[in-house]
């Protein structure tokens, strides 16, 4: 079976601040935010990312987005947020090394997994860690 995804992305959400949403998706799913999901904004984008702590099916949740009224209201649009295997780490210390970096990432306590590959960008403080595929390799 294909990962799903336990995050949605909510696109347009500029005409909405984040309490509005919060509620908007309390109403949608019928779950409470900060025990079932979080959200985060991400205004720079103009969208926010809900993520489900409590296990749903993300597809007939987006089905219910697409038909709420307020949602439409909003013209908002949500789709699954890609499972990734990369992501980018921010204002990481000069002096930090990729094997430091490796055994954060790796930390299961930290929500981590085996790393691949490490690569260092020290002029903008930066690296993207790529986590080994969790399926395994046929």
């Amino acid at each position: 079976a294909a990962e799903t995804s336990p995050s949605v992305v909510l696109e347009n959400v500029q005409g909405c601040s984040a309490k509005c949403i919060r509620m908007l998706l309390e109403n949608i799913s019928g779950l409470a935010v900060d025990v079932d999901f979080i959200v985060e904004m991400i205004p720079e984008l103009n969208v926010a990312v809900a993520t489900f702590l409590t296990s749903i099916d993300t597809q007939e949740f987006l089905n219910k987005c697409a038909q709420n009224k307020r949602f439409k209201k909003f013209n908002m649009t949500a789709r699954l947020l890609e499972v990734t295997h990369s992501i980018k780490a921010e204002n990481i210390p000069d002096d930090v090394s990729t094997d430091y970096i490796t055994v954060y990432f790796e930390s299961a306590r930290n929500g981590g997994g085996p790393v691949s590959d490490i690569q260092l960008f020290p002029e903008e403080n930066s690296a993207i860690i790529t986590f080994c595929d969790h399926k395994g390799n046929a």
